[in-house]
């Protein structure tokens, strides 16, 4: 530091300059750095010159030096070395005189050099690494380091690839792979353990070497990646962590997966490997969501009132009491009616000037946005909320504002209002049943069927009145009553229905509507469940149809039902696309694709193949609208392939054929179910002004699907707006008014979505739900805006509260601090890393939106099922201590 004097006499520092020190300082550090450089240069060179040196104990003391000197420099090697940079002149040397040694300990230690030495200078075909290492010595290669074992690993895979297709021996990479596995689970690397077995076909070795400390983070890879891969491989590795939660006693974890693959062998091993009759009520809760026919015998749960108890937790019996405590925690009990939604006096004066507000289409709009949003409250203001009833059983005053076929939906959304509530459902009900108008007791046939969806009761009320009606000369009260057995039994795969429904597919003289609908309840009673005979019956349904009746609109869903018998099984069809082959061409291949579609939904194995269906022109026909709502099928399991299909719909939308456009509005809707996403929501928008009329009803109707339950502002808004721009257009005028009605859905407290636990699990009756919705708004003119509205009521399958409700050992709701944010992608990740971002804590019961994911805030307990969705109980944690 320097000091001068200024103009006013006093002292001032001056600094010297910066760089005047620094250089010095690094003239000298570079100086110090070349001279010890030069020395380890020097000191390597005399290292191989001894190498070279005809004494065998010369030659053995700087083999040994160089080893150890090499091993030590790379063991946790960030970058290369200078070590093997000044050995890089020397390694074409060094190999040719190995090639000259005799074999001996000495030649083996050469080779072990020479295996690292290839890290950074062998050419990557000729895998000199592996080369090496399999002629050097047998010592442990995981003192070589971490960088080196990777690229070892690399190695051994392609060398894997090459040895198979020449039917080579692999027993000496194997022995490898042992050691690497070894490393790789030792050192938080679990993701590249699995990778390398997965290269060498085998994971047998992975459960010798998971611990209590890595064996989630190995099964949540291998979870991942079975999304990836094609059948049979992803079916190993789910078995394979299968296999690891059952060892480490994580039997939620194990059910999971059983459900995944659809084994329900390895559900009744859980059951019975468990002790705990706690945690067997949470696999019961687990079951009920996926909503799958299951039945507990003695050996899962030994006590009768408490095997009972679980099967009642199974059966949904208190599905509704557990809605109707969410509703009452967060305020939302009083009910709504259709103005409430539709909020016109938000429009500034540009309310429906010359619309005649009181039409039958209205009426009806009104019945279905009054059941969407009142679902499972029991109570709204049209329906339930009547003073007085005609002594025949009909209802009041709305019941008559409405007109024909009209009052099937009105009196069915009577169901939906009082959905799960068995009990007091059928008693409201029953009333209808003695009308003398024959399309109200079809409505309150199908409002039984509504009522009894998802849940199981022990004494088949739901059959046993609507057997009765199912064979009336009157069609509507035919497929009312038909149409109620395939909701309320969804998945049940009954025999009795079978038989019933069997022997009007077979009649000669049933019209072509009721044979839609019945081969539609058969494929949703035995969803997924392969079942040749009903297929069959299916098959023989649809060959015995003339060619007019095939052209007619229904005809679509005879097919559908078909797809559904095979839903998610991706083989087993082969039989059925054999019988195909004697339709015409256009059915055929209409059969195909949404075989094909149904097949593999969920699976992402086949969107190659449906995506080529959409860009053939000859193919422009009634299957490429099948074929696309396929694409979302098959690929809506996982986001990536999610993103994938969303932009590939879009270039549908620009090049595709306008059967094509037309479908593609409803295949982003199942997409993104219940999931608002905001460049599909701004896509829908810009189509719902389209000049095609269907592609704009399409799209509005999807408005409503995305936003299902999520009471989303944006998409209430958009729609408002559209309600005042097509007032006078009555079918998108209809449309917009479903759409609000499904936005609102259980006012904000429901959701569409059939994915759930972390989006591992699919329930195959809600998706199924779906599927025939969706298919039947293929044709909105003709089914939808015709006679067959009610379809809309399938959606009631995927219905679900979107909660969290932690429950005590008693089974009875408890609060606790709970986090809720955005779920986190953890996968492969090292370390702890935290699930979720941008959390705010609440008090349970809580609202879990789309891609949300919740986490207890105390330690005071411990949840029994790893995933905090739908219904989980909460034991005491033994260890937790109150704070002073």
């Amino acid at each position: 530091m320097a000091y001068r004097e200024n103009d006013t006499g006093t002292t001032q520092t001056k600094p010297l300059p910066k760089d005047t020190k620094k250089k010095d300082v690094n003239k000298e550090d570079l100086h110090a750095q070349l001279e010890e450089d030069l020395a380890l240069k020097q000191h390597l060179e005399l290292r191989v010159e001894r190498i070279y040196d005809v004494d065998p104990e010369v030659q053995k003391v700087a083999l040994e030096s160089m080893r150890q000197e090499v091993r030590t420099s790379i063991s946790s090697m960030t970058y290369v070395p200078k070590l093997l940079k000044f050995l890089r002149p020397h390694y074409r040397t060094l190999k040719a005189f190995y090639e000259t040694m005799l074999d001996s300990d000495l030649k083996k230690y050469l080779a072990d050099i020479l295996s690292v030495m290839a890290l950074t200078m062998s050419v990557e075909v000729k895998r000199e690494s592996l080369k090496y290492r399999l002629l050097g010595s047998e010592c442990d290669i995981c003192s070589w380091g971490h960088e080196y074992v990777r690229i070892l690993a690399g190695e051994i895979s392609q060398e894997y690839l090459m040895r198979q297709s020449e039917d080579a021996p692999v027993d000496d990479l194997m022995e490898l792979v042992e050691q690497i596995v070894a490393f790789h689970m030792k050192h938080n690397a679990e993701s590249e353990a699995v990778d390398l077995l997965m290269e060498v076909d085998d994971l047998d070795p992975l459960t010798e070497h998971v611990d209590i400390t890595n064996f989630r983070k190995t099964c949540l890879y291998l979870t991942s990646a079975a999304r990836y891969l094609p059948d049979p491989d992803d079916i190993l590795f789910m078995d394979t962590a299968y296999s690891i939660y059952l060892v480490f006693y994580e039997f939620a974890s194990a059910l999971q997966i059983a459900l995944f693959l659809d084994n329900l062998e390895h559900v009744c091993e859980v059951f019975t490997s468990c002790d705990d009759l706690l945690m067997k009520k949470q696999f019961c809760y687990i079951l009920a969501r996926q909503g799958i026919n299951f039945e507990l015998d003695d050996d899962m749960v030994e006590d009768d009132e408490d095997r009972e108890l679980s099967q009642a937790i199974i059966n949904n019996v208190k599905l509704s009491e557990g809605y109707l405590t969410l509703a009452r925690d967060i305020e939302a009990m009083e009910p709504k009616c259709p103005e409430d939604v539709y909020k016109t006096h938000l429009l500034d004066g540009r309310a429906i000037a010359g619309a005649n507000v009181d039409t039958a289409r209205e009426n009806l709009a009104a019945t279905f946005v009054n059941a969407f949003v009142n679902a499972g409250f029991g109570k709204d203001r049209l329906m339930t909320d009547l003073a007085d009833f005609s002594s025949d059983g009909s209802s009041g005053n709305w019941l008559f504002k409405n007109k024909e076929h009209a009052k099937i939906s009105v009196v069915a959304s009577l169901g939906m209002i009082l959905l799960w509530d068995v009990n007091s459902g059928l008693a409201q009900i029953d009333k209808y049943l003695h009308s003398d108008d024959n399309f109200v007791i079809a409505g309150a046939l199908l409002g039984v069927g509504l009522v009894n969806c998802s849940v199981t009761n022990d004494y088949d009320p739901a059959l046993a009145l609507l057997s009765e009606y199912i064979n009336k000369e009157d069609s509507s009260i035919q497929i009312g009553a038909i149409m109620g057995l395939g909701i309320a039994y969804a998945g049940a795969q009954d025999e009795q229905i079978l038989n019933s429904l069997i022997a009007i597919l077979k009649h000669e003289n049933v019209p072509h509507d009721v044979i839609a609908f019945t081969a539609i309840s058969l494929g949703l009673v035995f969803v997924g469940s392969s079942n040749g005979e009903v297929a069959q019956a299916i098959t023989d349904a649809l060959t015995g149809r003339s060619v007019s009746e095939l052209g007619q609109p229904l005809s679509r869903l005879l097919v559908l039902a078909l797809g559904l018998i095979y839903l998610g099984k991706q083989e087993g069809m082969e039989a059925t696309s054999e019988v195909s082959k004697s339709f015409s061409k256009k059915m055929r291949n209409y059969v195909d694709v949404t075989l094909l579609s149904c097949a593999h939904a969920g699976t992402g194995n086949v969107l190659t193949k449906l995506l080529g269906h959409c860009s053939h022109l000859e193919n422009a026909e009634t299957s490429q609208g099948s074929a696309v709502l396929g694409i979302a099928m098959v690929a809506m399991a996982e986001e990536i392939g999610l993103e994938m299909s969303i932009r590939s719909l879009k270039h549908f939308l620009q090049y595709g054929e306008q059967k094509i456009r037309r479908a593609v509005p409803l295949a982003l809707g199942l997409l993104c179910i219940s999931n608002p996403k905001v460049n599909v929501m701004d896509t829908l928008s810009r189509l719902s002004h389209d000049t095609d009329l269907e592609v704009a009803m399409a799209a509005v109707i999807s408005l409503g699907l995305i936003g299902a339950g999520t009471n989303n502002a944006r998409i209430a808004g958009m729609l408002r707006n559209l309600s005042s721009f097509y007032y006078n257009v009555p079918g998108l005028l209809f449309c917009v008014r479903i759409a609000q009605g499904l936005v609102h859905m259980g006012k904000g407290l429901l959701t569409l979505n059939p994915y759930h636990s972390n989006r591992l699990l699919c329930s195959p009756t809600a998706l199924a739900g779906l599927v025939t919705m969706l298919h039947a708004c293929l044709d909105m003119k003709s089914i939808i805006l015709g006679k067959y509205h009610f379809v809309l009521y399938y959606l009631v399958l995927a219905m679900k509260p979107r909660m969290l409700m932690t429950l005590d050992k008693n089974l009875e709701p408890i609060s606790v601090p709970v986090r809720v944010g955005e779920a986190v992608d953890v996968v492969g990740q090292p370390g702890q890393p935290k699930t979720i971002t941008g959390f705010q804590t609440h008090s349970t019961p809580v609202l879990l939106a789309a891609g949300e994911r919740a986490e207890l805030a105390t330690e005071k307990y411990v949840p029994l099922s790893p995933i905090l969705e739908g219904y989980v109980i909460l034991v005491e944690n033994t260890e937790y201590m109150e704070d002073n």
